[in-house]
Parts: C-alpha cells; structure tokens; sequence
C-alpha cells in the first residue's frame, strides 16, 4: 500500500495482533531502521537477528557477542549498527558483511545505546551508576557529559530528532538540555509531582516528525513535552507538559514508552504484563489497549516508522501488532456498490456499444486531448514519508534492504563463486579444525577471506571514575542476588573451582593460534571477555 495514503484514511494505530517473529533464541530488545524495511532483534544468546519486514524473513543473523545483547541502535543510512552486552561491550557492526568494525569496554552495564541522527561517528551510550558517555567513533575517543549532582549518576540520556542537543534525566527529576558539540548546558528543569516532590526519570523519547518528547518517570505518569517550549525557558525554566498520560485504574508503571512514526501517537508497554496503551498525543485521550498472552512480562517495544504497526517483545518472542485490512472495492471504482443480495440491473442504451453513440462532440475532444498527452514514467518522486523536514531528497546511499545468498546444495558446482584455485587456498586455513561439524565449516569458509581485518578488530577500554565496577545489568536479575546472577551470566556451567586457571586459559590459546590461524583467533575472541570476568 502506497505511504502517500495513509495520512488519509482512518485512525493510524493498530488494533490487533499479527503474528509473531521467531527468532529461535529468546529475544530482549528490537529496534527498525530508518524506514522501517528491517528490524534488528537481540537475543539471549548474543546474536543479533535482522529481519526483513516487508517478507517477514530473517535477512541475516550476526553472531555479534557472547552475552545478551541488551541494546541496539541503527545508524541514519542503515549501513552500520552499534549493540550493547551484559558484558559490558559495545560493539558497531557492518550490516552488510555482518564484521565488528571495533568495540568498547566499558566498566559497567549499558542500559541504552543511540547513534546520532545525522552524524555517523557519534554514539551515545548510558552506562548504570554513570554520567552519559558520547563516543567519537573515527578516533575511538569519549566525552563524559556533564551531570547535575555527582552523587546521583542513575542518568538517563537522549539525542533530540536532529542530535543538535542531549536531554539528560537523573534519579531527582532533574533534566539538562546539552550542546552536543560543546556540552554547554543550554536549559534545564525539574520534573515535579502535584506538590514539590520529585520523581526519578526512567526514560526519555523524542518524536521522528516534530518537536515533542515524552519522559517516562517512577510515578507511573508519561509526561509529553515541546522541545522548543524548553529551549524558550532557558535554564532552571518551568515548562508545562503538554500531556499527562497514565493509567488511572490499575497505576500500571511503564516499561518502555514511544511515539508512533508521525508523532500524533503514544504507546506505553506495562511493566506489569503483556499490554498496550495507546493514547492520541493532541487530545490525551487513550484509543486502544492491546492486550498480549495473560502472565507474560514485556521487554520492549518499538513503532514503525511510517506505518501503523507495532512489534513488542514478551518472553523471547516478537509479537506484531496492526490494522486489520478490510478490502474495499469501492476504492477500485467510484461508482461500484456491495450488495447483500441479488438485484435486477437495468442496462442503458449504449452502456456496452463500441462507439457511444449519444456522446457530444465536445467530451470527444477532450477524450483525445487525455490519449495525446504523455505521462511522465521515468522519473521518481521522493517519498515525503522517507523525507525529513529539511531535507527535500531522500538518502539514496541508505542500505533498505539485505540480499539474501541463495542456498547452493552442491558448493563445487556453483557457476557464480571463486575459482578452483582460490577455493583451494581459502581452504586451507580451516585444515586445523577438521574435526568441526561440517556446518560449522561451512560458516567459517567464507569468512577466511576477511581473517586478516578480523584480527584486527580494535577494541578501546573506556575508564570511567568512581564507577563500581561489580553491577550487573537490570537483564541478569534482582539488585539483592548480584553475586549469584553475575556468576552465572560471565562464566561458562562447569567453571567453579577453575578460576585461577582461567586468566592463563586464553594464552594457551593465543600460542596456539599463532600456528592456527582462523580458528585460533575465534578461540581467543571467544575467552576474551571471560578472562576480564574472571579478573575482575
């Protein structure tokens, strides 16, 4: 359906479920790209699935990290794709030959990564008990962001819709509007209940059309804000929310919260069950619950971009939720009717001559003036939708699609792959690790020919002062039972009594990959983040 008409027709938010994606593992957290043609999905296993929306088919899966992936972030094109672990790594991605370009290490659990929105080389990243971090990509350097009260670092962190600011949220309600070139505090304010207590911000969303955003804070209430109305009330300003959104009845806290891909929509995912909200920004009215399986617990939740659909996460599965499509003919032709039942048609004199007879002269001209004149099929209009509002082309670089290798039964005899002799030589290095299962070494065969970027895959230690390095992300469990969750989430079963071995493992490792060649190198990539547990 063209995007053109869906502004015209009816309500633009879903109303039923549609399906589910399966993704094999459990899935945490997803996200669309630009255009809403593919949605990222990270697993509990660490792998990253891309499906593409349109099919609804997995385009690719990345084996990006060892633990679970805990956020995920598209860059403007679509080429790159930057994804956070339990394990404390940020890693960015080409989406296309699904390498890690490089990787951080941070020293505690990211709860939110976001690529800037024009700028490719910025990444803004949330880590727990921590100030925001802004990572320069090209340079592998950082820039801590400045906080309100240094001894509550529970901050939250935002790019407005064109990255010219950083909104800022900690614990006491406090949010700071930052240059993000400069890191000057532009305008600041304090979100208040009904009297002068504050409450914690939770989350901070902006819209893809306009100049709202909303905050999600502990008191269970969605506040929605003009982002242009805080800049005019400068610091220490006192803005008035444009909306109140809660749920009255039940006080349902919020889990994850997000605006619909034209910004007059806002859904609220329960962090209580498997549900909804939706409510239409302009009035405050709620429009539609979506209820998802009783008993199940929601992980997150994320809006196309252009269509009215939504894809929530509850226990490891995507589930699809959208509009039902009724057909109306009448669309086809103006003058078309449904009928309950069987009517008697009276035909016109000339309804199915050749030639209509009865017709004027006049209506005949204007009849060849419509067959002469040419219609332009060669040139391609831009797509308001994909078109931001100070942009008049769209981005024709933008990667909206995967190709997808189709599936060659026979390796030997395909026409389209490398020569006997290259194949040869890409071979040899998989020598060494025979004894694999032959599945394992047909996912390796390909990637022999880029062993060498692989190797050196450059990943920079972020320090960050006074953070206590021995958190566990929200993901791995409850605040009280931190030592037994981090234990389980950063080691392998069968390790205990084993940890003065470990730091020594992967160096036996190392020595035996400098004869090995790939396989070693996969063997070290993979010890490594145990060994930093392990020494932690």
């Amino acid at each position: 359906m063209n995007l053109e008409l869906l502004e015209s027709f009816g309500q633009n938010y879903p109303e039923e479920a549609d399906g589910t994606l399966d993704c094999i593992s459990m899935a945490l957290t997803c996200t669309f790209n630009r255009w809403g043609t593919l949605l990222a999905v990270g697993c509990n296993d660490g792998r990253i699935v891309i499906w593409d929306f349109l099919t609804r088919g997995i385009a690719k899966i990345i084996s990006a990290h060892i633990h679970p992936v805990c956020s995920l972030s598209w860059s403007r094109d679509g080429h790159k794709l930057v994804s956070a672990s339990t394990d404390n790594i940020v890693s960015q991605w080409d989406v296309l030959t699904g390498d890690c370009d490089q990787r951080f290490r941070f020293p505690s659990p990211i709860l939110k990564l976001q690529y800037h929105p024009r700028d490719m080389d910025k990444v803004l990243v949330c880590p727990m008990k921590s100030a925001p971090v802004l990572l320069t990509l090209s340079d592998s350097k950082h820039v801590i962001l400045p906080v309100d009260d240094d001894s509550d670092l529970n901050v939250v962190a935002a790019f407005d819709r064109r990255g010219e600011y950083i909104y800022t949220g900690n614990a006491k309600g406090k949010i700071l509007v930052l240059n993000t070139d400069t890191q000057d505090l532009v305008a600041s304010f304090r979100v208040t209940t009904g009297t002068s207590n504050t409450t914690a911000i939770k989350s901070i969303e902006f819209a893809r059309k306009g100049s709202c955003f909303l905050i999600n804070t502990a008191d269970r209430i969605i506040r929605v804000y003009d982002g242009r109305e805080i800049l005019t009330c400068g610091r220490d300003g006192e803005p008035e929310p444009m909306q109140k959104l809660q749920d009255l009845v039940n006080r349902t806290p919020w889990k994850r919260c997000c605006f619909s891909g034209d910004g007059e929509y806002i859904v609220a995912g329960s962090a209580r069950q498997h549900a909804l909200y939706i409510w239409e920004k302009s009035i405050g009215n709620l429009v539609k619950i979506l209820h998802g399986t009783r008993g199940e617990l929601l992980l997150d939740v994320a809006w196309h971009p252009v269509r009215p659909i939504i894809a929530s996460i509850s226990s490891g599965v995507v589930s699809i939720w959208a509009q039902n499509q009724v057909e109306n003919w009448s669309a086809f032709a103006p003058d078309f009717k449904e009928l309950d039942e069987n009517v008697e048609y009276e035909e016109r004199e000339s309804e199915f001559d050749i030639e209509d007879e009865d017709k004027s002269e006049p209506e005949q001209t204007g009849a060849d003036a419509a067959e002469d004149e040419e219609v332009d099929v060669t040139s391609v209009d831009p797509i308001q939708a994909f078109c931001s509002s100070d942009e008049e082309l769209e981005d024709y670089k933008a990667l909206l699609y995967l190709p997808i290798a189709p599936e060659v039964e026979d390796p030997e005899e395909n026409p389209f792959g490398p020569p006997p002799e290259a194949a040869g030589q890409t071979a040899t290095p998989d020598d060494g690790s025979a004894h694999t299962g032959p599945a394992d070494k047909k996912q390796r065969q390909p990637s022999a020919d880029g062993a060498p970027p692989k190797k050196k895959i450059r990943t920079t230690t972020i320090e960050l002062q006074g953070v206590p390095s021995d958190e566990v992300h929200p993901l791995l469990g409850v605040k009280g039972d931190s030592k037994s969750k981090k234990k389980a989430a950063g080691r392998p079963k069968g390790s205990k009594g084993k940890d003065k071995d470990s730091p020594f493992r992967p160096k036996v490792c190392r020595d035996r990959a400098e004869g090995l060649g790939t396989p070693g190198n996969l063997v070290s990539s993979v010890y490594k983040p145990h060994e930093v547990q392990g020494l932690d």
